[in-house]
């Protein structure tokens, strides 16, 4: 398993009837498929998050969409950035994933979180509990999947979970690839480092250095070689071939969310949300992400186009600006 350029959908607000939602879902994984991209990925939520929508914005549940675009696609991996841990039994979630793969003929991926967006427990019914909680939790959880994802029968008496004997059949393979996403240097970092084949960090740019001393830190402690632990970063796209076209769509994006992108400073756009927004023509996308991300040691880049990767053409351009420099 390698992702190195994964392609996620956040955004289901497509100005489009209802009919034409998923449609418009699988149009873009085929487009992500043709133009390079490995991984096509869709949150796990159940409300559109802050900064992206509202609550009662268009969410498709995750397992559901990737089953459908399973179906719909051939070759490109298929994954949650990332799976709430809180919103599933941590076996039902092995057996998911492992259906997940079985139905794309070995496309799953397993990303996981602890999760985080509290208005969907309070909503749903979801135990939410502390921020300690939440990863004691996940870590359990883990201690749970992994065996079952390998094939052994998963035994378990923990704090939060229990399994007995839990076994997961059928498998297509023993070796179905666990990705964790997030920023946190002591707790995912180090969960990561006991885990997963794979980590997406999600933070400002300008934070990567200190991420990946952190992560070569957790793996050290584990005794892990870091070269075996596989780390991308996630980051919004906005890319077009006249580059004040895309710097107009980040404008206006960050205007919906009351920020003045042309009145930050330096030290204001290092700690503001545009300092994971990568914008401008294709060249100038290029030269931002190999010096603000890939420079720095991650190997994949996970994009998302909110403002226009519905658009036919969009998602193809993404890809074939981008490809070269994870190839």
């Amino acid at each position: 398993m390698s992702i190195r350029l994964g392609y996620q959908m956040p955004n289901f607000s497509y100005g489009q009837p209802v009919s034409e939602l998923f449609p418009t879902v699988v149009a873009q994984a085929r487009e992500a498929e043709a133009a390079g991209f490995d991984t096509v990925f869709v949150m796990d939520h159940f409300y559109q998050l802050p900064g992206l929508g509202e609550p009662g914005d268009p969410m498709l549940e995750a397992y559901t969409a990737l089953s459908g675009i399973a179906a719909s696609t051939e070759r490109i991996q298929l994954s949650a950035l990332v799976t709430g841990n809180t919103y599933r039994n941590p076996a039902l979630l092995a057996k998911t994933v492992t259906t997940l793969d079985l139905v794309s003929a070995g496309r799953a991926v397993l990303g996981i979180g602890a999760g985080w967006f509290e208005l969907e427990h309070q909503s749903y019914g979801f135990e939410f509990g502390t921020f300690t909680d939440r990863f004691e939790r996940l870590d359990e959880a883990l201690q749970i999947i992994q065996p079952m994802l390998r094939g052994e029968p998963a035994t378990f008496d923990g704090k939060w979970y229990h399994t007995d004997k839990a076994i997961n059949e059928p498998r297509l393979r023993d070796d179905l690839p666990i990705l964790l996403g997030g920023a946190g240097e002591k707790k995912t970092f180090a969960l990561a480092a006991r885990f997963a084949d794979h980590l997406n960090i999600i933070c400002n740019a300008s934070e990567l250095p200190k991420k990946m001393a952190a992560l070569h830190q957790r793996c050290a402690e584990v005794g892990r070689d870091p070269s075996t632990l596989e780390v991308s970063y996630l980051c919004f796209l906005m890319v077009d071939e006249d580059g004040d076209q895309a710097r107009k769509e980040q404008r206006d994006l960050l205007r919906g969310i009351g920020v003045d992108v042309d009145a930050l400073s330096d030290e204001e756009r290092a700690q503001s949300i545009a300092d994971r927004q990568f914008v401008g023509s294709p060249d100038e996308v290029a030269e931002q992400l190999q010096t603000k991300v890939l420079d720095h040691g991650v190997q994949g880049i996970i994009v998302n186009m909110v403002t226009n990767g519905h658009q036919p053409g969009a998602v193809d351009l993404a890809g074939r600006t981008l490809a070269p420099l994870v190839r």
